[in-house]
């Protein structure tokens, strides 16, 4: 990108906030948001760093590239971010999926949009087979607010490698914001943390 000013075979990256986007080689619909510093994943110090990049936000304003892989505008609400835990990833680099959110997952936090609090609870019901908790965060963006800071404020640091994390976006009261929900790996329950798990890699409407 420095030598020739084109991201290729990246769909975008920017040198200066250190990230790229990448079109995932699996599903229709789906990118990676991936740090251009060696960053392990949820369990890297450097992500819970007071000056880390919010690679949460730049993840979010990478979402117009599944809606154009989509061939349409996507409502915030079908939009999910998901990073899984250090036993449900195939890669030791942090990417973030960018990507649709299941129709049936949708549906259920649609469901119980009252029960997602200002601040961490579990989720009433099961998402994808298993239990979530969740954080409502209410405005369009981010902004300052970091989801791997909001979940280390109740995970031990040590303890972050076994969570997964996922962002929906949300609407409370008709006003925009986003569902911020963690999973804990249980391997002998077959739970591997693996929050990807409530994405739809065809985003539905192309099928």
């Amino acid at each position: 990108m420095q030598q020739k000013n084109d991201p290729a075979p990246c769909t975008a990256v920017d040198p200066d906030d250190g990230y790229a986007v990448l079109k995932d080689i699996v599903g229709a619909t789906q990118f990676l948001l991936i740090p251009t510093a060696r960053v392990n994943g949820i369990d890297d110090p450097a992500i819970l760093a007071p000056n880390a990049p919010n690679y949460w936000q730049a993840a979010w304003s990478a979402g117009h590239y599944v809606a154009q892989r989509a061939g349409r505008e996507l409502p915030r609400d079908m939009l999910s971010l998901a990073i899984n835990s250090s036993v449900g990833r195939t890669q030791d680099q942090l990417h973030i999926h960018i990507d649709c959110v299941r129709a049936d997952v949708r549906a259920v936090l649609a469901g119980h949009t009252n029960d997602i609090r200002p601040q961490w609870s579990a989720f009433p019901a099961p998402l994808a087979g298993h239990s979530y908790r969740a954080l409502r965060l209410d405005g369009a963006e981010f902004g300052a607010r970091n989801p791997f800071h909001l979940l280390a404020k109740v995970v031990d640091a040590d303890q972050m490698r076994w969570h997964t994390l996922v962002a929906v976006g949300m609407t409370f009261g008709g006003q925009p914001g986003f569902a911020l929900l963690d999973d804990h790996a249980d391997l002998a329950a077959g739970d591997r943390a693996s929050g990807e798990e409530l994405q739809d890699h065809d985003c539905g409407v192309l099928r």
